[in-house]
């Protein structure tokens, strides 16, 4: 792919989602969610392979269907209100449609069975861009409409995300799809905090963001695509696989770490909103997850696997880290004692 068509689909890329957040009308927000599936897609197909294919045509039909009910909804409420604002009140039908639209881009469950057989047919970088740019646009939506949304349903698909990404994740061994299932948790997460407190979602997708940054990067950095790759690749990088381990020790909540952050403020909410019953099933829904991150932890720097002739030579292809994973890898780790800080702040 040439440098100009590359620069050209990465501008859109951004450009239409810095859109949807400063768009107020209905019309314009399907616009440019239809063109920035139209600029992620020549992304996810530049590696010339039938996985990279069918990933893209997976992603293509679920985020057209994703736009098309968008726009659906968006003219049943011009037709009955005469007003194509997102903030103007819904009729029961049409926010129920909208919903099940973000639902689906966003892969939260049950609408989540796409996302990792996406994430396993694309390269490291581009399952990073859809891991986290992708989200802000549909989450946008949802800061827009929480107020006309349903905060049971919201609460219920919160928990049920959160619980079958936990759940799903503990079967693979494909780094790629350990990390989508990851993401779909952390979603739920994030849906559960968005009914609480809009400040605290954003805290909780920033910290999302980061320490999902810094795993794609290592990961890229040391190819390692399965389980079996992690375990061989500690003499490609001693540190660079320590900071994986605490990543992923991060991603799962530990408290010494940045990602028990989110996960504290948002059950200290729901036990400020007396939803007991909630935050303590949501609390127990991060023991699946808290399985396969340990594991890959352990796989990671705990265990020494035998000397093969492979293994015993990869120093010799040692690619340069990207110069961002020390500043990410930091903020995965060490903000927690900021913990005040941040919340009074954002």
């Amino acid at each position: 792919m040439s440098p100009l068509i590359w620069m050209t689909l990465i501008t859109s890329l951004t450009t239409t989602t810095i859109i949807i957040m400063a768009s107020y009308h209905w019309l314009l927000v399907w616009l440019s969610l239809e063109l920035n599936t139209l600029s992620i897609l020549p992304i996810i197909m530049r590696s010339n392979h039938p996985r990279t294919t069918e990933a893209a045509t997976k992603y293509f039909l679920i985020q057209t269907t994703a736009a098309a009910l968008i726009l659906l909804a968006s003219t049943m409420n011009a037709w009955q209100t005469g007003s194509w604002t997102i903030m103007q009140p819904t009729s029961p039908l049409t926010t129920t449609i909208i919903t099940m639209a973000i639902m689906m881009k966003l892969a939260i469950a049950p609408a989540h069975l796409w996302y990792p057989e996406v994430l396993q047919g694309t390269t490291m970088t581009t399952a990073l861009i859809i891991s986290t740019w992708q989200k802000l646009a549909p989450l946008t939506l949802l800061y827009l409409l929480m107020n006309h949304l349903s905060t049971n349903t919201m609460l219920l698909l919160g928990l049920l995300s959160a619980l079958l990404g936990g759940w799903a994740g503990l079967n693979h061994t494909q780094t790629r799809k350990i990390l989508a299932f990851s993401s779909i948790s952390h979603m739920g997460w994030t849906i559960t905090a968005l009914c609480l407190n809009p400040s605290l979602t954003t805290l909780t997708m920033l910290t999302y963001m980061t320490m999902t940054t810094t795993m794609f990067l290592s990961l890229n950095t040391s190819s390692s695509k399965t389980l079996l790759d992690l375990g061989t690749s500690w003499t490609h990088s001693p540190i660079l696989l320590t900071t994986m381990m605490l990543t992923l020790l991060s991603l799962a909540g530990l408290p010494p770490l940045t990602g028990f952050m989110p996960k504290l403020l948002i059950l200290k909410e729901l036990v400020t909103t007396k939803l007991l019953a909630l935050s303590t099933t949501l609390a127990l829904t991060s023991l699946p997850n808290l399985a396969f991150y340990t594991r890959m932890a352990y796989l990671t720097i705990l265990t020494a696997p035998p000397n093969t002739t492979n293994s015993e030579h990869k120093w010799r292809f040692k690619a340069q880290a990207p110069s961002l994973i020390p500043t990410s890898a930091l903020l995965t780790m060490l903000i927690l004692p900021m913990t005040p800080l941040l919340y009074l702040t954002i």
